[in-house]
């Protein structure tokens, strides 16, 4: 029987490896098409592919487990749930994959692309610039249906002249730069802040008009620390949680 294949991971020593390896395995899981594979690799084969431990591969899929992305069965091996999704809010260690899992996993329709002025308020990020590539896209549940977030990423020209549509479809952003285009990422800059709905958002979204919001800036930085990409989403307040444990040491 096929296997699942997940994509590959560069490890930061600095974090915990089971929760890089648990972060990409969830967005590879999230992100996949339907048509592939749902029975996964063994422990030993993902170890071996993740560059990790037997012991370290267990705990990420744990992790898994316990939300519910996938089931384990003895003697059969491990399946993806194929309509599972995930329940609890994810915790941001650091990990690009992190990003990419909790942007992935939902139906996305690309609303409208183009080129437009760098808008004033993100001015500071494209100092060399007079337009950006824009691309807004609406995200609902891929069960009820239901909209959860629609989202406007402002891109460099170079790096869009790059990127097919049909995969802003299927992935984040950030992994299309990351995986497809080949930009190296060297750190994304989160800010949420609480707002309330503007007409747009509260027909997007289907929200009333001035209800709690969401509002987040994510600004990816190449290891130039070049500003590649500003994305600038809104979440259903009902629907969305983060939650940001900072490591001390």
């Amino acid at each position: 029987m096929t296997s699942f294949a997940p994509d590959s991971i560069v490890l930061n020593r600095k974090l915990p490896l089971w929760y890089q390896v648990s972060q990409s395995l969830r967005a590879s899981i999230l992100g996949r098409s339907p048509q592939d594979p749902l029975r996964l690799p063994t422990e030993e084969q993902l170890a071996g592919h993740y560059g990790v431990s037997v012991l370290t591969m267990r705990q990420a899929l744990k992790e898994l487990e316990d939300e519910g992305l996938i089931t384990r069965h003895r003697r059969r091996g491990t399946f993806i749930e194929p309509h599972a999704r995930r329940g609890s809010p994810v915790r941001l260690l650091g990990s690009v994959d992190a990003i990419v899992a909790q942007q992935s996993g939902m139906t996305t329709e690309l609303l409208d692309h183009g080129s437009a002025p760098v808008p004033g308020e993100l001015a500071e990020f494209f100092p060399d610039l007079r337009e950006v590539a824009t691309y807004h896209r609406l995200r609902c549940d891929e069960k009820t249906g239901e909209p959860t977030n629609h989202a406007r990423n402002y891109v460099r020209p170079e790096l869009a002249a790059r990127i097919d549509l049909d995969d802003l479809v299927r992935w984040p952003m950030t992994k299309v730069l990351r995986d497809v285009v080949g930009v190296d990422i060297s750190r994304i800059t989160d800010t949420v802040e609480a707002r309330l709905a503007d007409p747009e958002t509260s027909k997007l979204l289907q929200v009333p008009l001035l209800s709690p919001i969401l509002h987040y800036t994510g600004v990816t930085y190449d290891v130039a620390g070049r500003p590649l990409d500003v994305a600038v989403i809104h979440y259903r307040g009902d629907r969305f949680s983060f939650t940001v444990t900072l490591d001390a040491t």
